[in-house]
Order: C-alpha cells, then structure tokens, then sequence
C-alpha cells in the first residue's frame, strides 16, 4: 500500500529484531498509550503466559519485548510521530 503511494518506508520485522523495553516505552510515548491498548489478547504468548492483560505496565512491557507477537502492529513511527496501522489506511 505505502509502495503504490510513492511513500518509502522502512520495514522492521518484529520476530526476527524486536522492540526492546526502551523502544516500546517510546513508540508507547509516541501514540499516546498504555501497553493494554496495545495487547493482542488473542495471541498464543497472551495465553501461554497467563496473562490478563491487568497486569503492570512493566511487565507487559517486558512480556512485549521478550513476545513481540503481543503487540498490535503495524505501527508506523514518522519523527515523533505515530500510528497503530488499523485498518492499513490509518498509515498514509
């Protein structure tokens, strides 16, 4: 979608180099949110983990990091700016 719009970007897959604790706090910072908003409570790790998603936010955070697959994605970060990609259009 980005690529047909002209609009380059840099694509981080989140499995392979996730967000560590800081990076998550800042893109957290960044969107104006707490780590519930952004927990996929669906997830195998959510399950796996026991979680409830009442957690602190230091340890979800944590959990995040050491899970990437908890965090909703794609986000999108542009300067100090960003965006939860749901739906994809939100990222334009």
């Amino acid at each position: 979608m980005l690529e047909d719009k002209g609009i380059e970007y840099q694509y981080r897959e989140y499995r392979k180099e996730p967000l560590d604790q800081k990076e998550l706090r800042r893109v957290l910072k960044l969107l104006g949110v707490g780590p519930k908003v952004l927990l996929r409570r669906r997830d195998k790790a959510f399950r796996e983990l026991g979680l409830t998603g009442e957690e602190p936010d230091a340890d979800l955070i944590r959990d995040m990091a050491a899970h990437p697959t908890l965090l909703e994605r794609p986000i999108g970060v542009l300067g100090d700016r960003a965006v939860v990609g749901r739906p994809p259009e939100k990222l334009l």
